[in-house]
């Protein structure tokens, strides 16, 4: 689909984090092409690099971070470098997450600490990075965007991704909290839970069987692209700032 574009979010800072691939390079690609300065985040540094010089290439502003969400060190060190560079950030997309399935009665525990570690302790390390730079902007009376990206399978139910689901039924949760926090003080707060998209998630597991079930699902349904996620995530953001989009349920046609 041809790069769209939202005139609204030109000269705001943003953050992305998973933005070496997937939906968080097209929401970068995206929030650059419509006048943001973007600091990327993730942790393959060759991919991340691939994607800010397209930005850059196409005329954008665009700063790549090397960064693990799991790592508070490296969140830490992520966020000072992008103060350093860009100062006050008002737009933030979390982004980053990892989709392990394995049947419960196997303990994988390995799967459910590292699905912890991404999808929910990565994303209130980079709310805590960032929260008072968003207050912050909200005060001086700028728009301010918490961007949390959440799951269908927050709600729905899918045999093999009791974790998985867990970690984003409680990203769904902490989105609707936070707005009773942020709300208040002007800064806007959405939760995108996204159906079948055509992403990495479905290569970072190793069980064959519920690959497979997967890939079958695409086929006969059809996915999403990550562009199209973008336009919604640059859709909801580009509101006027009294107007927040709190909750986006986005679906294939034919997923039900």
């Amino acid at each position: 689909m041809s790069q769209l574009q939202y005139a609204a979010l030109s000269g705001r800072t943003a953050v992305v984090t998973g933005a070496a691939s997937g939906i968080g390079a097209a929401v970068a690609v995206l929030l650059a092409a419509s006048g943001a300065r973007v600091a990327l985040l993730a942790r393959r540094e060759d991919r991340l690099e691939t994607v800010a010089e397209k930005i850059r290439a196409d005329g954008g502003e665009a700063l790549a971070v090397v960064a693990d969400v799991t790592d508070e060190a490296s969140v830490a060190a992520a966020a000072d470098r992008i103060h350093t560079q860009y100062g006050t950030v008002d737009l933030v997309v979390n982004n980053a997450g990892v989709m392990l399935g394995n049947p419960i009665d196997d303990g994988r525990i390995d799967e459910w600490q590292r699905m912890l570690d991404t999808n929910v302790t990565g994303v209130l390390r980079l709310i805590r990075a960032f929260a008072g730079d968003l207050v912050g902007a909200a005060a001086e009376g700028r728009t301010a965007d918490l961007v949390n990206v959440s799951s269908i399978a927050a709600g729905a139910v899918f045999p093999n991704f009791a974790v998985y689901g867990a970690t984003k039924a409680a990203v769904t949760y902490l989105s609707q909290s936070l707005r009773t926090e942020f709300g208040p003080r002007d800064v806007r707060v959405t939760n995108v839970e996204p159906g079948l998209t055509e992403t990495e998630l479905g290569d970072h597991m190793d069980n064959a069987e519920l690959s497979g079930i997967l890939d079958g699902m695409f086929e006969g349904i059809g996915g999403l692209s990550a562009a199209e996620l973008a336009d919604v995530v640059g859709y909801a953001t580009s509101r006027p700032r009294h107007v927040n989009l709190r909750q986006l349920v986005v679906l294939p046609t034919r997923q039900v």
